[in-house]
């Protein structure tokens, strides 16, 4: 006893307490009062499950029975009338019943989500996080149910759980389909469930969150404001809207490889050396081995291992670690689509990676022109222009680094339509193989679209040999202070002097691909939770301001 109770005294000088979590307030402490009488209501206030109807062929969540045809199509046809009526005009009561004889016979609906907005009067909108659709609960003729397995709560306790009710709570409803007076389509409630208690007040439904580091800090409350906020069309696409995108960006870039013969395959996370690009890396320890280990800054030099071993046609989607700067375009944690195929070049890769990043914009927008910020880009066309035409007169003024300062400094930023890059100088590409007309010339491209790098590919470099002797010119760039150039990877000069067939591969930011298709103008927005400084708490910030 006496330790327990020393372990809870110190406790409350290394924890923060709830209350300093979950600051409260006047709603709060509503809210908790709230949670404190469901208890007595239902038992359980946080139950573990609720088994949804399957009424539209899968489970019942809100946005499968929207989509389901015997309703949307009510839904329509409700529409359609209402566009013909007079301002506060109902719709004719023949339509209505007709329709709701038709919805009943679908049998008893249970859904779930959650509240869309405070409740006021018998209706209230529920929400899956994707779609709302309106409940309506009539005094007297609903139970509650427990959560305990004890008999319903009946009707006046019912009544009384409705009313108390707060936007933004968790609820399952039991009842049929029907047809409002005024011709929205929605649930009538014959059983209702408490699921879960939103102690905390819901963003406003009309402005959502309009500070970008607390969309960024709390993705979750960001997720929730999306899902509450009354539609505007011109808010451009929701933060669940944006991450469907992603997901099915990175569906359809999945899709074409597998169609076209790669396999996936996972590479170490932490690695012995920061090889496969130019990049400081994060440095950990591994205690039981006593050695030093780096987040993967790529996984280039593992993936052409695999060639090396008979994997002809391999990708990698991963997650890569650098310990860099952070910008609109640059976070310290970001994913990458690598691939590597035997047999194949600089040429065949540019052709392939047009191909597929065109199907993968099509699959996730529905067509091959987004707007961007000001612009409208073009999926449909990809254009290639050398290095040195890029630069233009001022190629010849220049050695290959300054070049490259030059390239980046006046003219990435130019290139808004795709375009690739093509014959980078050698120097600056230690893992691409040379040009056969020109050995200073590296068979490699970067792809540009809208001022950003979204793509990095090359004729990979097979030569052990001369592979190691770009290795010794980067680590004596190391030596001179350039804390960027790679280091030499023994394994892998070993790995290529088993014979790695010709082959080309290539590195696309995932990240900065859905940034141009979502029209986010940071990074950050398209990672659901981006890194970011440690949030202070409130006590510790008014004490730095009274310093």
């Amino acid at each position: 006893m006496h330790a327990n109770f020393d372990l809870i005294e110190l406790l409350p000088m290394t924890l923060p307490t709830f209350d300093e979590i979950v600051i409260p307030n006047d709603q709060t402490e509503a809210r908790r009062e709230h949670l404190a009488r469901f208890v007595e209501l239902v038992g359980n206030a946080y139950p573990s499950k609720f088994e949804r109807s399957a009424l539209s062929g899968n489970e019942d969540t809100i946005s499968n029975l929207k989509a389901f045809a015997p309703v949307a199509d009510a839904a329509k046809e409700m529409a359609d009338v209402r566009a013909t009526l007079e301002p506060g005009a109902r719709p004719p009561a023949e339509i209505k019943d007709r329709l709701n004889e038709t919805l009943k016979t679908l049998g008893t609906v249970r859904i779930a989500g959650r509240i869309a907005t405070p409740i006021r009067g018998n209706f209230v909108h529920l929400t899956d996080g994707r779609e709302k659709l309106q409940i309506y609960a009539k005094k007297g003729q609903f139970t509650l149910a427990r959560n305990d397995g004890e008999a319903d709560r009946e009707a006046e306790s019912a009544w009384e759980a409705w009313q108390i009710l707060d936007h933004g709570d968790l609820v399952g409803v039991e009842g049929y389909l029907f047809v409002t007076n005024t011709g929205e389509v929605s649930v009538h409630v014959e059983r209702l469930y408490f699921l879960s208690k939103a102690l905390s007040p819901m963003p406003d439904k009309m402005h959502g969150i309009e500070d970008a580091e607390i969309k960024q800090r709390q993705r979750y409350l960001d997720l929730i404001a999306s899902s509450l906020k009354v539609a505007d069309a011109d808010d451009g696409l929701s933060t669940r809207e944006t991450f469907e995108v992603r997901a099915k960006a990175i569906s359809s870039l999945r899709r074409f490889l597998e169609d076209h013969g790669y396999i996936e395959v996972e590479t170490p996370m932490l690695t012995a050396k920061a090889t496969g690009a130019a990049a400081k890396p994060f440095k950990t320890h591994h205690n039981a081995l006593d050695i030093d280990l780096y987040a993967r800054i790529a996984p280039e030099l593992y993936l052409k291992r695999l060639l090396v071993g008979g994997f002809e046609k391999v990708y990698e989607l991963n997650r890569n670690f650098r310990n860099e700067g952070i910008s609109y375009k640059h976070n310290p944690e970001f994913t990458m689509l690598e691939f590597y195929c035997a047999y194949m070049d600089v040429n065949g890769m540019m052709d392939f990676c047009e191909e597929m990043i065109r199907q993968s914009v099509l699959n996730a927008t529905g067509g091959l022109t987004v707007k961007y910020e000001r612009n409208v880009i073009d999926f449909g066309k990809f254009r290639r222009i050398r290095m040195r035409d890029a630069v233009g007169n001022k190629a010849a003024e220049h050695n290959d680094a300054e070049l490259l300062e030059v390239f980046e400094n006046e003219v990435e930023h130019t290139l808004v339509e795709p375009t690739f890059i093509i014959d980078y100088p050698k120097s600056i590409s230690p893992l691409s193989k040379a040009s056969p007309t020109n050995p200073q010339i590296a068979e490699r491209f970067e792809l540009f679209i809208n001022g950003m790098e979204v793509a990095n590919g090359f004729s990979e470099l097979n030569d052990p040999r001369e592979q190691y002797e770009r290795f010794r010119d980067q680590a004596e760039a190391r030596e001179r202070g350039d804390d960027e150039a790679m280091v030499l990877d023994e394994d892998y000069v070993r790995a290529l002097s088993y014979g790695m067939p010709p082959a080309a591969g290539i590195g696309i930011g995932i990240d900065r691909l859905v940034m141009l298709l979502t029209n986010k103008h940071s990074i950050r927005d398209v990672i659901l939770f981006p890194h970011m400084r440690p949030e202070r708490r409130q006590e510790e910030s008014e004490e730095g301001e009274t310093e």
